[in-house]
């Protein structure tokens, strides 16, 4: 049985995810980054080794996300691709009339805008923290609720509270000052929802044309007060995709899917790769007034894997 594999390199989340040839998905793993994406990437790779079929051959390989070139040298991917792209080509496999996506991750945001199929624009947030899932995680942490239980108690708001949503500094103290004049904890919390939204749809959403269907991709989807809270800023219903935390990995596997149709065979090293040794290093070019950093990975001591210049001129994979 052939089947395609999908990875999403994140700051905050590393996913992987195995699709067949029908699109069914088989494996599908979510796992937390931790500033370790080799690490993640390996034990991500060892955990979808040991619950797939033993007769099982992954056909093709998508690497995504800001660490999708370390993952594709790793693995031997068959396509690299932005988040951009995996993101609308999932949301296209799971809603094919897909008019808007909207994605919130834990360190960064972004909006695609899609007609007909096609990507017609998209905005991405990767400096605000405050329109992001690390929004969230703070004000829970100083709240002391668990961020599961903030989308349920946001839902049980009786009482509208206007957070101050521009950053992270202002709504911390926007918050504790709500407190001190005796709001219930539910209005608050739906009122950082709020906030969220507010800051989302500002700044990521500026100027775009937000139309249904409307997806709702990446972490911070499964908080249900998010989901209320852009039902009621765009007056559209919003759907969330049943693998909505690893969409990317999706779209990932997908392109693979797609890539491999065109004839050729893989460069998938296969599953090995979670016993060998891998590690980063870098170092500055100074052959121009750029100075670029240039990233290698090397495996088992040998570089695989060069990239950092704006020139190109250290750009390799595969070497």
């Amino acid at each position: 049985m052939k089947a395609y594999l999908g990875i999403d390199v994140g700051s905050v989340s590393t996913n992987i995810v195995i699709v067949t040839e029908d699109n069914e998905v088989i494996t599908s793993l979510y796992l937390r980054t931790r500033g370790r994406p080799i690490e993640a990437l390996q034990a991500g790779l060892k955990e979808a080794a040991a619950g797939i079929p033993s007769d099982l051959q992954i056909a093709g390989v998508g690497t995504t996300g800001s660490g999708r070139f370390l993952a594709g040298v790793m693995v031997g991917a068959d396509v690299i691709k932005n988040e951009i792209t995996a993101h609308a080509v999932a949301a296209s496999l799971v809603q094919p009339n897909v008019q808007t996506v909207l994605e919130i991750g834990g360190q960064d945001s972004k909006i695609i805008i899609l007609r007909n199929g096609v990507v017609t624009d998209f905005a991405m947030n990767t400096v605000c923290a405050a329109g992001t899932g690390s929004f969230l995680d703070q004000q829970a942490a100083r709240l002391g609720i668990p961020i599961q239980e903030f989308g349920r108690l946001a839902l049980k708001s009786t009482s509208s509270v206007r957070i101050a949503g521009r950053c992270t500094v202002f709504a911390e103290s926007d918050m504790i000052h709500k407190q001190q004049m005796g709001h219930r904890v539910e209005d608050i919390i739906n009122g950082l929802c709020e906030a969220l939204v507010r800051n989302y749809l500002n700044n990521v959403g500026k100027g775009k044309e937000i139309l249904p269907p409307i997806l709702f991709q990446g972490g911070v989807a499964a908080n249900e007060g998010i989901k209320a809270a852009f039902e009621r800023a765009l007056g559209f219903d919003v759907q969330i995709p049943r693998y909505y935390n690893v969409m990317g990995a999706l779209g990932a596997a997908q392109l693979a899917k797609e890539e491999m149709s065109r004839g050729g065979k893989t460069r998938f090293k296969g599953f090995d790769v979670t016993s060998l040794s891998y590690k980063t290093r870098s170092f500055e070019c100074n052959s121009c007034s750029n100075l670029c950093e240039i990233v290698e990975v090397l495996e088992n001591e040998a570089i695989i894997g060069r990239w950092g210049s704006r020139c190109g001129k250290w750009d390799i994979a595969d070497l």
